[in-house]
């Protein structure tokens, strides 16, 4: 894929995170699922190198850089076969959260390790009852004495149980007479009355899904991440490097499936010329190509508006961002496996378990109905309808 519009930085880093997820690749990943473990290998290596902290600050030993980097390290991982979901939370939202507005005891507790891989968070803000509305979170978080007592529920949790904390979306209580005051705050994996249980999922990752149960989790003053009454501000400061997370995600899927399905083209064989050359083939390859070139573009609109510390910029292009590529991506990988035929449905080429996973960039971390509501609202100055 072209990318003259990046800085030479941009495009070294591209070219050496592509060369890591080389050596690993798609049957790494499909063998760490396999045997249900987790990407421990390449999570160190990447870590090892600089890359799973390339977006937090150079002082608490991260790369100094933002979600530009990030993205691409993320994207081009997936482009290998070998995507590290985990990035989408731990570095981008969490660690962004607390460099932020984090307090320095904060910082110097969970930036180094966020950032050298060493430490990993999770982060919670679904609920069963909740689902895309977040005004009807209702974790809750009471003042007792100094501390703080959690209760509540959230699901469709990723990676709690090899997490060191989740940062966890509740809202004090005043917030039930109408005002929304969402506050996060970071819940140890051991803290009393942290219950997970795990989701059984039709979805092929190393990353798990889990719900997770709080029942009066007592945590310190310091576990409240910033300001008690800025909590909206600070959630909107996590969820716009998710949504450009996602993106990356789903783009590198795509780009990979769409790989594997040129290759096969330009080589098999049934007629006179390979089946590539023929344009029923050709022509949604190709379309499927400038549908992922597109959504990167506004992906790294997205990543350069957040760097430069436009939130509300960013926010809109985040949310088109992850849309485009949602959509870019279930194309590409159903585009495929049609293109495999059968081939396309056997372990051996390894895209079918693909149709499955690519969903999620449609679904989560907010469906595409729900972008299409913000665009509408917020772009347009269209009325709500709720």
């Amino acid at each position: 894929m072209s990318t003259v519009l990046e800085t030479e930085e941009h495009q070294a880093l591209r070219t050496a995170v592509a060369a890591l997820g080389k050596r690993y690749g798609r049957d790494y990943m499909t063998s760490v699922v396999r045997d249900g473990a987790h990407p421990r290998e390449l999570w160190a290596e990447a870590a090892k190198l600089g890359y799973i902290g390339v977006n937090l600050p150079e002082e608490y030993g991260g790369g100094g850089s933002g979600m530009a980097e990030l993205s691409i390290v993320l994207e081009e991982l997936g482009a290998a076969g070998s995507p590290l979901l985990m990035m989408v939370v731990s570095p981008a939202i969490c660690g962004t959260v607390i460099a932020r507005f984090g307090t320095d005891a904060q910082k110097r507790q969970w930036l180094p390790g966020l950032a050298d891989g060493s430490l990993t968070m999770a982060f919670g803000i679904t609920e069963p009852d909740a689902g895309s509305n977040s005004h009807r979170i209702t974790t809750t978080a009471r003042r007792d004495g100094e501390d703080w007592v959690l209760t509540g529920r959230k699901v469709f949790v990723s990676g709690v149980d090899i997490a060191d904390a989740t940062l966890i979306v509740g809202r004090t209580e005043d917030a039930r007479s109408g005002k929304l005051k969402p506050c996060l705050f970071i819940v140890p994996r051991e803290a009393p009355g942290f219950l997970r249980s795990r989701i059984d999922m039709e979805l092929q990752a190393p990353e798990k899904q889990f719900e997770l149960v709080l029942d009066d989790v007592r945590l310190p003053a310091d576990a409240l991440v910033g300001d008690e009454d800025a909590g909206l501000l600070q959630l909107f400061a996590g969820l716009n490097p998710e949504r450009i997370m996602t993106a990356a995600f789903g783009i590198g899927m795509g780009r990979y499936a769409l790989g594997r399905a040129v290759e096969y083209a330009k080589t098999r064989q049934v007629w006179k010329e390979p089946i590539g050359a023929h344009q029923a083939i050709a022509h949604p390859l190709a379309q499927a190509h400038i549908e992922l070139e597109l959504a990167r573009l506004m992906m790294q609109k997205a990543a350069r508006l957040y760097d430069d510390g436009d939130d509300i910029g960013a926010g809109e292009a985040a949310n088109m961002a992850k849309y485009a590529a949602g959509e870019a991506c279930v194309k590409a990988v159903d585009q495929a496996v049609h293109t495999l035929g059968g081939n396309g449905l056997t372990r051996e080429y390894g895209l079918g378990s693909l149709i499955t996973a690519s969903r999620v960039a449609r679904i989560a971390p907010v469906s595409r109905e729900m972008i299409l509501n913000y665009v509408s609202h917020q772009s347009l100055g269209l009325p709500k309808s709720y």
